[in-house]
């Protein structure tokens, strides 16, 4: 049996003849929701309370999305990942609370590696962004219009990709990070710094981001003196890595920026005077 919705209050819709918007059965809809005309929701799919379903959105099997979300029209999310070595195994794509999913975007599902693609909380990802199969986005990103993102990314929270930025698969980006725009992103992005220029470099530390989110400025000048060890002193990694930990007290983001480092498999972005 399909159930036919329509309108603000998301009320069924029993004139089969004249169908505005479809619901599987299988689909768990939570109270509030609001499916406007044309949307279509697929079995397997569940969405929390108070979210906004805008026209023509296409929301596929395995579909996770939080509460008070909004997903604009012509976006798809679920959509089967665009790898070939898919097979059509079960996965999931998992959107947390009060994301907006503007305008054409399309969040395709995991494969048999992660299993899952996720984006957090208090996202916005706006139009004609994508994002591929077993991506781990953070909470309170902003991704701004085509930002694309290739399969198996992480991204931490906080983070800031301006328009146009490519991100190559098996990237990560760190926390509080901001990419200029129409960057091609090929190496790992640190933790709390500014990404620009051609190939892609360390050009400061993201001070005003930080600044806004609460940080203080002697936590700001702790992270900018680990960066100047890291870039400006003209040492490889290792030998940065090693200096900042004997001279450097040990915080929570001093820590993570060396953890970051010491983990990255793609290598880290250069310093814009540093070869690549």
């Amino acid at each position: 049996e399909w159930r036919w919705i329509y309108g603000k209050n998301c009320k069924k819709r029993l004139n089969m003849n004249q169908p505005l918007a479809y619901v599987h059965p299988g689909a768990k809809i939570a109270k509030n929701v609001v499916v406007e005309p044309f949307s279509t929701i697929n079995n397997n799919v569940e969405i929390g309370e108070g979210t906004w379903v805008g026209s023509n959105v296409t929301i596929m099997e395995g579909a996770r999305i939080g509460k008070n979300c909004s997903i604009y029209p012509g976006s798809v999310i679920s959509g089967n990942p665009q790898d070939l070595k898919f097979e059509g195994e079960d996965s999931l794509c998992e959107i947390g609370n009060n994301t907006t999913i503007r305008e054409c975007v399309t969040v395709n599902r995991g494969t048999k590696d992660r299993g899952i693609t996720k984006i957090g909380s208090n996202c916005l990802i706006m139009a004609y962004s994508h994002v591929a199969h077993d991506c781990f986005v953070g909470d309170n990103c902003i991704f701004s219009n085509n930002s694309t993102l290739a399969g198996h990314i992480t991204v931490g929270d906080y983070v800031i990709l301006s328009g146009f930025v490519a991100v190559h698969q098996f990237c990560r980006i760190g926390s509080h990070s901001f990419v200029a725009g129409g960057s091609l992103v090929r190496k790992d992005v640190p933790p709390y710094v500014k990404a620009a220029r051609e190939p892609l470099s360390y050009v400061g530390i993201n001070s005003v981001g930080l600044r806004r989110r609460g940080f203080e400025s002697k936590k700001v000048q702790e992270i900018q003196n680990i960066y100047r060890i890291l870039y400006q002193k003209k040492y490889n990694n290792t030998q940065a890595v090693e200096i900042i930990q004997a001279e450097l007290n040990a915080t929570p983001e001093r820590d993570e920026i060396i953890q970051f480092i010491e983990n990255s498999q793609r290598g880290i972005m250069k310093g814009y005077f540093q070869k690549n």
